[in-house]
């Protein structure tokens, strides 16, 4: 069972550094036609976030491989079940990447790239979170571990005030980071942006954890009852109020700071509520969710590939670290077409 604890939280812990790094990439494209009102100003909100989303999605990529290594009885569900969402996500990100780079290139047609650019970051902002609210809330699942649910099951209210939830959020990191790293009218904007959004999202939250005390009492039990639970909780409020009082002066980098620890947060509130299950059920017995025991791979497999991952983490990790100091600074209107 040590194995499949050791799995739960790297799987957990490589899909929220996915959200904190990645988020702000989404959320710069979601606001992208909002904050880029001119050709310069477009320029270097892309570069702000060109330079660091290849690195970024390895996060991804490492998160949704260890999860399925790990525990393959999450792939039935995938693609009985969350193939829509799941795909309309993974061809944004597509879209976004190849627009970028018609974009970057200058091809004609810019008006419908940028609104290419755009909705590509919407995408995967709002339906991973999405996915999310299903996995948190559960889901109707028959003894094989498939989807038992309807095609539209995956719109439950709850899931679609997380996946809302998890757009404003996102879109708040997005305008942290944009303040911290550009300058002039467009920094100052990107505040704005920052602060109206970061209420909105207070309200959505607020919203949210009233909802989740009748819909999903026993997570919220699981939280207040583990230490791990109190720990996020402490990066969520602590976030929340970083935002704030560094929003108020030039302390921009603290900021996105404060603004990823919400982001952490709340991805490891959702892990702690529900561990040890994968995804619970929903209107089906409880015996028919996926758990950490019932949906893990042979021992020797895990074994095998924690040593892998040993290797692998740390380079992810410190490619990261390395890209966002090589490749740190303000993006400025002379580096915008780069």
């Amino acid at each position: 069972m040590e194995l499949q604890v050791t799995w739960f939280v790297l799987v957990a812990v490589l899909l929220t550094g996915y959200a904190v790094l990645d988020g702000f990439d989404l959320g710069v494209g979601v606001l992208y036609p909002i904050m880029g009102r001119n050709s310069g100003q477009q320029s270097m909100l892309r570069a702000s976030i060109g330079r660091h989303w290849d690195g970024n999605e390895l996060w991804l990529a490492a998160g949704l491989g260890a999860m399925y290594i790990a525990f393959p009885a999450l792939s039935s569900l995938t693609f009985s079940g969350f193939l829509i969402p799941l795909a309309l996500a993974l061809g944004g990100l597509l879209l976004r990447a190849v627009a970028a780079v018609l974009l970057r290139r200058g091809q004609a047609h810019h008006v419908m790239w940028d609104a290419v650019f755009s909705l590509g970051s919407l995408l995967p902002a709002a339906l991973l979170g999405l996915l999310l609210g299903n996995v948190v809330l559960g889901v109707p699942l028959d003894a094989g571990g498939d989807y038992a649910g309807s095609p539209w099951g995956v719109l439950d209210p709850f899931a679609l005030l997380v996946g809302f939830t998890g757009l404003v959020m996102l879109m708040t990191q997005g305008a942290a980071w944009a303040a911290y790293r550009t300058e002039g009218q467009l920094r100052l904007k990107a505040v704005v942006a920052r602060s109206g959004l970061h209420w909105l999202f207070l309200v959505s939250l607020a919203g949210l954890t009233v909802y989740s005390v009748f819909a999903i009492p026993e997570r919220m039990e699981n939280v207040l009852d583990r230490p791990t639970g109190w720990l996020c909780l402490a990066l969520v409020v602590g976030g929340i109020v970083g935002v704030r009082l560094c929003g108020r002066g030039w302390s921009d980098g603290r900021a996105f700071l404060a603004s990823s620890s919400t982001v952490a947060g709340l991805i490891g509130l959702a892990a702690t509520g529900n561990y040890p299950q994968l995804v619970p059920a929903r209107g089906t017995p409880p015996e028919t969710a996926l758990t950490i025991a019932n949906a893990s791979a042979p021992e020797q497999t895990l074994t095998v590939m924690l040593i892998v991952a040993c290797v692998g983490v740390p380079l992810v990790l410190g490619y990261t670290v390395y890209a966002h100091r090589a490749l740190g600074g303000k993006v400025g209107l002379p580096a915008a077409g780069h």
